[in-house]
């Protein structure tokens, strides 16, 4: 008799040990489970952007270095940073290209720079719209625009400093 409670004993041990050797795989299989569908996830978040990053790449690619427009240019100071002066537009403006502003007649321009005239090329000057709620879409951005576009309103600078253009100068983003 107490052998067959030893093996009876024996066999429910095996049988625990059965039971909690399924529940322990069944865990596993679902940890993996749910690592193979985060995978999957991945993959499909990467597939998804992988073509965002290939357009943005090209985005970046379409800014391109255009060519100079004058090797030299007059600022307020070294850094070009500070406003020669602030004009009135004369008359309207398409831009020809992205290193060039839209102007309205009417738009008041500050002047940051102004290239120095090479031969008999027109001349242009740098600037940025200034705005009082009217063309507020505009403001903040710098661009070339013609001399002849605008009347200069008032000089804060009389003096100048003469620098050489940079490539930069003349980036198209």
């Amino acid at each position: 008799m107490q052998g067959r409670c030893l093996a009876a004993a024996c066999e429910g041990n095996t049988l625990a040990a059965r039971r909690d050797l399924i529940q322990a795989t069944s865990k596993h299989i679902r940890e993996e489970e749910k690592i193979a569908n985060w995978e999957i996830r991945m993959a499909q978040f990467a597939c998804c952007l992988f073509p965002l990053l290939l357009l943005g790449l090209t985005q970046a690619a379409k800014a391109d270095f255009m060519d100079k427009l004058a090797g030299k240019k007059a600022c307020a100071d070294e850094e070009c940073t500070y406003v020669i002066s602030i004009g009135q537009v004369v008359d309207d403006y398409n831009a020809p290209d992205c290193r060039f502003l839209d102007l309205k007649e009417g738009q008041l321009v500050y002047v940051y720079s102004k290239l120095v005239r090479e031969g008999r090329g027109g001349e242009f000057w740098s600037g940025s719209i200034y705005s009082d709620h009217q063309f507020v879409d505009q403001m903040g951005i710098v661009g070339y625009f013609p001399s002849t576009m605008i009347t200069e309103q008032h000089v804060f600078q009389n003096t100048t400093v003469e620098l050489p253009t940079t490539a930069i100068d003349f980036y198209c983003d």
